[in-house]
């Protein structure tokens, strides 16, 4: 967080919900739909120059009825706090099933594992609560496993059965340029809370 690159403007009198008769508790959501509710941008800003997603921030701001960037910060760090402090038993791990039947040599495994964690982590920047997993995979010591897959079927099955529970994969086709043929899927990976994901990869060994 660049706290010392971001000035905080003095309170401002707007507010996010229309109807000024209206009392609402900070915690309380505006009645409206937030997404068509408008912020004040140069709060906006501020709040993005802390480092907070904008969506975060927007909401933040609508929760504190726009008083301020200063308020909406300390609403946001402190919710963000108070989240942490529930999701200390919930931990993360990302797992690969490697191919088996194409009996890849030590060194394209790697390869491939490491194609895998690169896409995956790539592709859960694309969404927020993706995105807000692998943060906190992350700062949880970003738990890696290596697991044996029988053939292409059994990867493609367990990756049906882990989007089917709203688990982020990702399959690697490699290019074919050694040691296997154009196309040939090599390593599938899969991210989540353990538990969400030994009910996909639990029965797997070790590789």
């Amino acid at each position: 967080m660049r706290g010392s690159e971001a000035a905080i403007t003095p309170a401002s009198t707007i507010r996010a919900c229309t109807n000024p008769g209206e009392v609402m508790e900070s915690s309380e959501q505006c009645p409206q739909d937030s997404a068509h509710q408008e912020v004040n941008p140069v709060f906006l800003q501020q709040l993005r120059e802390l480092d907070i997603p904008e969506e975060a921030a927007r909401q933040a701001l609508l929760h504190t009825r726009n008083v301020s960037a200063e308020e909406a910060a300390m609403y946001y760090f402190n919710k963000l706090e108070n989240e942490e402090e529930g999701d200390e038993d919930t931990m993360f791990k990302m797992v690969f099933v490697v191919n088996m039947e194409l009996n890849m040599g030590v060194g394209k495994v790697a390869a491939q594992v490491g194609h895998a964690a690169v896409a995956l982590f790539q592709a859960m920047q694309e969404k927020n609560t993706w995105r807000e997993m692998a943060w906190k995979w992350d700062h949880a010591g970003s738990k890696k496993i290596v697991l044996q897959g029988t053939n292409t079927a059994h990867l493609l099955e367990l990756q049906a059965l882990a989007m089917s529970l709203s688990l982020p994969t990702k399959l690697i086709q490699d290019a074919g340029l050694t040691q296997v043929e154009p196309g040939s899927s090599t390593v599938l990976g899969i991210m989540g809370e353990e538990e969400m994901v030994n009910n996909v990869t639990g029965s797997l060994k070790l590789l």
